[in-house]
């Protein structure tokens, strides 16, 4: 089947908040891929910029006049010399002219659009024959933060993580017990509770971060009791919504920590809770104090994402200081599959774990599940319930039931 790329469409649609977004098409002489482009509530200052000026009718534009008159006539599967074009194409560092989104959205549609030419599925022609292993589901099913417009507790994830499933089936299944429970402790809690849900599904409260992280602990021990297998607690902390640069303190309803009372703070957490994951536990410019942490938390996974946001630059800063042993991969931030694949790779040569992220804002597009294997990332952090994130899900059942005996879940040390 010929792979030349015959022609390329961009349009609006919207995401899980309602926001317009991008959506482009490919067309191959022999198939067809389709894309969506997700968007951040919390956005890493060294992320790509999103869309450029002018907004989605701009990228739209883009899309139909100086994109697609270059690609067209290429083939599909020639992705690295794709990707390298939408970066001559923009001339910037960080897609400031044609915007992230829309270089994400070329990007992973011209990649569909090869593997469906080849009658692949995304994750196989990605990671060929090896792409066998599941991913561990990482889901909020508790929200505070921006998720909350400030009226919950500071931090922004409390997620659940089923280190023990013997199937990403079960995996999912354990995932949506703890946020069932999570519900009725919330209940019986929460006076104020009503049963809203953030943009992830995940549940909303006014309780303080002791308090909903106690709720979230309790019900992945219960979980696991339940089931037979390992469920424990993660944090995403999204610790620069609430730093005060001028103060230099953590800034709690309670309590205004500096860094080191900071640090303190989330050592105690990790042990009293026995967290197995915390993200961007401080705020995205403080490299020290993640190596500090990383140092001395045990059995617990160090993650950078507006550390890092997918940028191999920054990652290599990270690794020289020891800063965090796990990185968050969103394609979006950085613009291209190629771009996250190096970033990939270099996280997986000096020993970070990987793991593959939606975005709170995002589609109902699966493509992160085929990700997730293709590229072989042990974690996938994508909800639990909403629409968009179970799409993701859902799709990784399917994998996992495609692989039939050849599937395995991922190995992973915490």
């Amino acid at each position: 089947m010929s792979t030349v790329i015959e022609d390329v469409i961009a349009r609006k649609i919207f995401n899980s908040r309602g926001e317009e977004t991008i959506e482009v098409d490919v067309v191959t002489a022999g198939g067809f891929g389709r894309a969506s482009a997700p968007s951040g509530a919390s956005r890493g200052k060294a992320e790509a910029t999103p869309y450029p000026k002018g907004g989605i009718e701009e990228t739209i534009r883009k899309v139909e006049q100086v994109i697609a008159p270059e690609i067209i006539g290429l083939n599909a599967d020639s992705q690295e010399e794709i990707d390298s074009l939408l970066h001559s194409l923009d001339g910037t560092e960080n897609f400031n002219n044609i915007g992230g989104n829309t270089a994400f959205a070329v990007s992973l549609a011209v990649a569909d659009a090869a593997a469906n030419t080849y009658g692949l599925p995304l994750f196989q022609y990605l990671g060929g024959f090896y792409a066998k292993v599941l991913p561990y589901p990482l889901g909020n099913v508790l929200s505070g933060g921006k998720h909350t417009a400030g009226k919950g507790p500071e931090i922004q994830e409390f997620l659940s993580l089923p280190l023990g499933a013997p199937s990403f089936l079960e995996a999912q299944r354990a995932n949506a017990t703890v946020h069932e429970k999570v519900r009725k402790l919330l209940e019986k809690k929460d006076k104020t509770f009503t049963g809203g849900k953030s943009d992830e599904g995940a549940w909303t409260c006014s309780l303080s971060n002791d308090e909903a992280l106690e709720i979230v602990y309790e019900a992945c021990e219960e979980t696991s009791k339940e089931l037979g297998f390992e469920c424990r607690v993660g944090l995403d902390v999204a610790a620069s919504t609430f730093w005060n640069a001028r103060k230099k303190r953590y800034v709690y309803r309670d309590k205004a920590l500096d860094s080191n009372e900071q640090l303190e703070y989330i050592l105690e957490l990790i042990k009293n809770y026995k967290l197995a994951y915390v993200e961007d536990p401080f705020h995205e410019e403080d490299f020290e104090k993640f190596a500090e942490l990383t140092k001395k938390a045990k059995n617990c996974l160090i993650c950078g994402d507006d550390l890092f946001v997918t940028n191999l630059k920054k990652l290599q800063k990270g690794i020289k200081l020891g800063a965090a042993n796990t990185i968050i991969i969103k394609v979006n931030q950085i613009g291209t599959l190629t771009d996250a694949w190096e970033t990939i790779r270099t996280a997986k040569a000096a020993g970070y774990t990987p793991v593959i992220s939606h975005r709170s804002g995002d589609t109902v597009d699966s493509h992160i599940a085929h990700l997730a294997v293709g590229f072989n990332c042990p974690i996938i952090k994508t909800g639990v319930v909403e629409g968009a994130r179970i799409a993701k899900l859902n799709e990784l059942i399917r994998i996992e039931e495609m692989l039939a005996d050849r599937a395995l879940m991922a190995q992973l040390k915490v």
